[in-house]
């Protein structure tokens, strides 16, 4: 008995979290508009609001990916620009939630028309799951920082200016 009561008394503390969590999503407007990111929930959003606090701190949403830990090690030589696995450095905590989000917006995205759940099937078709999985990941942390860092709201059919020094070439 004394397993059922430990059971029922962590059930119990989980459920006063998540309501805890739930109140401080409601009322907080950065994660809000964190939330509108498909694959973002209100766990994910109040972890990253929490865990980033000034997105400004970051140059640009790949270095905010770097630091979490989702972009590919480079092993770049002569000139050639070879990319490989995650680093993993950074939040696990982030991470993993991300990726728990981007398995959510890749289930999800062939029933959406939005810009960025064309772009996951096309690329979920191109390139498989667990390549898309980690791209998704990566491109929910981008967004995340240009929605942290501007102070947004995200638009998912949102076309991106192209770099001004490509406009340029």
């Amino acid at each position: 008995m004394h397993g059922w009561a430990q059971w029922q008394a962590l059930d119990e503390q989980i459920g006063w979290l998540d309501r805890q969590i739930t109140e401080h999503a409601s009322h907080d407007p950065q994660t809000q508009r964190c939330m509108a990111i498909c694959g973002v929930g209100r766990i994910t959003a109040s972890a990253v609001v929490a865990t980033v606090v000034n997105a400004r701190q970051f140059r640009n949403g790949r270095q905010m990916a770097a630091w979490i830990g989702l972009v590919p090690k480079q092993n770049s030589s002569g000139g050639k620009q070879r990319l490989g696995r995650i680093t993993k450095q950074g939040s696990d905590y982030l991470r993993t939630l991300l990726f728990q989000g981007a398995r959510s917006a890749i289930l999800t995205a062939h029933r959406r028309d939005d810009r960025l759940s064309r772009w996951i099937v096309q690329l979920h078709a191109r390139t498989g799951y667990y390549k898309t999985l980690v791209a998704v990941a990566n491109k929910h942390a981008r967004i995340l920082w240009a929605v942290l860092a501007r102070d947004e709201r995200f638009d998912p059919s949102h076309a991106p200016a192209r770099n001004a020094m490509a406009a340029h070439a």
